[in-house]
C-alpha cells in the first residue's frame, strides 16, 4: 500500500475532506493523554463527522487494551481510525485496525493476519519514531513484548503538521529527536539497508544535522517542520532495515533507569558506533569491510564531519550541549550483568559489526557511570 503524506503548517484542516474521501460517517479516534493540550486539538473536534473517543490505553499499551479499543471500535460501527499521539497511541491505532475482524475468542497474535481495509489516518504528536510511517507497532500480552509487524497496517494517511510540536516539554523533544537521529544512523549501517532505505536515512540525517540547534533551542517553527520530516523520514528507513544494536542494548537502559526510549539509544549509540570503527575486521555484513568503512564515512560527512572521529565526537557534544547525563548505578557489577544478558541476539544480526557477550559488558561499562 502506498501511503499518502501531508506536511506543513494547519494541515490537520485537510482531515475532514481525507475522512470523507474515504466513505466514512463514523470514525474512531485513538488519542493519547496530550490530546487536550494539543494547539490542533479544536480542529479535530470540529471535523463535521460523527466521532468516536478512545484513550483507555498506557505508554506501553497492553493487549487488554487493545481489546477493549476493538470491542469501541465495532459496536459503534466506525469506518475509519485517526490516531493521534505518539508511538503508543500509533501502536493502539494499528492493532485496532489489524484485530477488529477477528475471532475475540481466540489470541489475536495467533491468528492469520490479514488486511481488514479499515482507513487509518495517522497524526504524529511527536517528531521521534516516525511510527505513522512503519508497519510495525508493539503491544504487551501476559507481561511480554509482542512485536507486530503486517504491510496493513501502514496509515493510509500521515498529516505531519509540525504545530504540535511547539508546546512540547523541551525534555521530550531533546529525546525524540535523537531517537529519530539515531533510527536514521541506525538504518543507514545496517546489513538489512537498500538504495531505498539510505535515501531515506540520508534525508532524516541531514535534515536533523542542519536544524536541531534551532528546534531544541529556539523553538524556531521552519526547524520543527524539517524535525517533523526528518523523523518521518527515519521511520521510513528503519521499518525497511529494522533496528541495530545501538537500539537492543538501550531497552533495559529504559527500563532499569527509566530513562525515555531516545535518550537510553543516545547514550548506547557513540560507544557503539566507536567500537565498531576500531574492529571493522569483525565485520559480518555480506557487502564487506570496505563497504561499511565506506559507509561510515558517508554519515559523518552527512553529518558535517571530515570523518567518523570527528561525527562521533559531534554527537557526544550533542549530548552533553542538550544537558542529557549517562546512566549512574547503584549496584554496578549486577546491573551490568542484567543489561549484558538484556540484549536481543536478533537484533544484533542486523548490527554490520559483531559485538559478543564480551563485547556488549565492555560497552555497558562505558555507558554506565
Amino acid at each position: 500500500m502506498q501511503q499518502k503524506t501531508i506536511t506543513g503548517k494547519n494541515t490537520i484542516h485537510k482531515l475532514g475532506e481525507i475522512l470523507k474521501s474515504m466513505n466514512c460517517t463514523r470514525f474512531l479516534l485513538v488519542k493519547d493523554a496530550s490530546f487536550p493540550f494539543l494547539s490542533i486539538r479544536d480542529d479535530i473536534e470540529a471535523v463535521d463527522i460523527e466521532r468516536v473517543d478512545f484513550s483507555g490505553f498506557t505508554s506501553n499499551p497492553l493487549y487488554e487494551q487493545v481489546q477493549e479499543g476493538i470491542r469501541v471500535f465495532n459496536e459503534n460501527d466506525c469506518q475509519a481510525i485517526v490516531a493521534v499521539g505518539g508511538g503508543s497511541a500509533m501502536d493502539v491505532a494499528k492493532c485496532i485496525k489489524l484485530y477488529c475482524k477477528m475471532n475475540p475468542d481466540e489470541v489475536y497474535m495467533q491468528q492469520e493476519y490479514k488486511d481488514t481495509n479499515i482507513p487509518l489516518v495517522a497524526i504524529p504528536t511527536t517528531a521521534g519514531t516516525g511510527s505513522e510511517s512503519t508497519v510495525h507497532a508493539v503491544i504487551y500480552w501476559e507481561g511480554k513484548k509482542q512485536s507486530i509487524c503486517h504491510e496493513s497496517i501502514l496509515p493510509n494517511v500521515a498529516i505531519l503538521d509540525h504545530s504540535v510540536l511547539k508546546s512540547l516539554p523541551l525534555y521530550q523533544k531533546k529525546c525524540t529527536m535523537l531517537d529519530a537521529l539515531c533510527q536514521g544512523i541506525e538504518s543507514w549501517w545496517s546489513v538489512n539497508s537498500t538504495d531505498e532505505s539510505k535515501v531515506y536515512s540520508k534525508e532524516a540525517v541531514s535534515l536533523i544535522m542542519s536544524n536541531w540547534e534551532n528546534y531544541i533551542f529556539k523553538n524556531d517553527p521552519d526547524a520543527a517542520e524539517k524535525i517533523m520530516l526528518a523523523a518521518n523520514y527515519s521511520g521510513r528507513a528503519i521499518c525497511i532495515t529494522q533496528t541495530t544494536a545501538a537500539h537492543a542494548m538501550s531497552y533495559k537502559i529504559t527500563s532499569l533507569y527509566k530513562f525515555p526510549h531516545g535518550h537510553a539509544v543516545a547514550v548506547c549509540l557513540p560507544e557503539v558506533w566507536s567500537y565498531m570503527v576500531s574492529h571493522i575486521d569483525k565485520c559480518i555484513d555480506p557487502r564487506g569491510e570496505e563497504y561499511v568503512a565506506r559507509t561510515f564515512n558517508e554519515i559523518a560527512e552527512c553529518m558535517g564531519e571530515k570523518d567518523v572521529a570527528a561525527a562521533v565526537g559531534k554527537f557526544r557534544e550533542m549530548f552533553v550541549s542538550m544537558e542529557f547525563q549517562k546512566p549512574v548505578s547503584t549496584n554496578r557489577g549486577e546491573e551490568i550483568d542484567v543489561l549484558t544478558q538484556s540484549v536481543n541476539p536478533v537484533r544484533l544480526k542486523n548490527n554490520p559489526v559483531r559485538l559478543d557477550e564480551a563485547t556488549l559488558r565492555e560497552l555497558y561499562n562505558k555507558i554506565v557511570k
